[in-house]
């Protein structure tokens, strides 16, 4: 059963209108329309990985924070919150696929796959992260380097207000429908190569938006509370995402047209 989720708080709403224009500037970037081709697909895929394997460590950073994962276990102070963000993390660690359960990033690395992108440098970074060390092969896009540091630094010293902030409000990918569109026409001249990305795409459109999208912002409202201070935070935080990811975007697409003014 799904957690009761409480009407939207109205500092919340404020930072929704706040955000709007940057909200607007990403639904609305030329990336979208510019991606025409697999091998163009690719390119995206390759450096937008680094953003889904982020989100899962500014959650995870967010779980830590406020659930108790030591033992002897003891409760927190976050009851609401740590219900909120362990629902987020079932859905996001543990989805099932064709029957089987596997994260969300697992899922789009086996998109990847499918698709004949190449995995390397994030398969990289994988490797080194059991050491507790963010470290990046020399074939990862810049612009995925950079987000990355973004994230890291909401990680590394972020309250959690500015992290619940930059997960409710500046992480909803906003895939337009345009996009999805394209990337499901391509499915169907590649004969169905491209199946489990549109199951990716599809799938966050879907529980964003019906599920884990509520659940965040009842996680910043528990967070908030009534301060001030801490909505600020939250907002900050939010405006520096959503930045960080238009940025992503433009340097993808930069990628692209060198791509294609080479013409490979």
């Amino acid at each position: 059963m799904n957690t009761a989720i409480p009407a939207p708080h109205a500092a919340a709403v404020d930072i929704e209108a706040r955000i709007a224009p940057l909200r607007e500037k990403l639904a609305a970037h030329p990336l979208y329309l510019e991606i025409r081709t697999v091998a163009e697909l690719r390119l995206f895929m390759e450096s937008h990985v680094f953003a889904v394997w982020d989100f899962m460590s500014l959650l995870k950073s967010l779980q830590r924070t406020l659930t108790s994962v030591t033992v002897p276990w003891v409760p927190t102070r976050f009851p609401a919150s740590r219900r909120f963000i362990n629902e987020i993390v079932l859905g996001e660690e543990s989805d099932v696929y064709d029957g089987q359960p596997a994260s969300h990033f697992e899922m789009y690395l086996a998109a990847m796959r499918q698709a004949g992108a190449s995995t390397s440098a994030i398969d990289a970074l994988i490797g080194h992260a059991p050491t507790g060390n963010v470290i990046f092969a020399a074939d990862t896009p810049a612009e995925a380097r950079a987000f990355v540091g973004d994230t890291f630094r909401i990680i590394e010293r972020g309250t959690p207000a500015a992290q619940a902030g930059a997960f409710a409000f500046g992480r909803e990918d906003l895939i337009p429908a345009m996009f999805r569109a394209l990337v499901r026409d391509l499915n169907r001249e590649l004969s169905g190569r491209l199946d489990r990305f549109v199951w990716y795409l599809e799938r966050h459109i879907e529980v964003d938006g019906e599920d884990h999208g509520p659940l965040s912002l009842g996680l910043v409202a528990d967070l908030c509370g009534d301060s001030h201070e801490r909505w600020e935070e939250a907002a900050k935080a939010a405006e520096s995402a959503l930045r960080s990811r238009i940025a992503l975007w433009d340097g993808i697409l930069a990628r692209i047209e060198k791509h294609r003014a080479a013409g490979r």
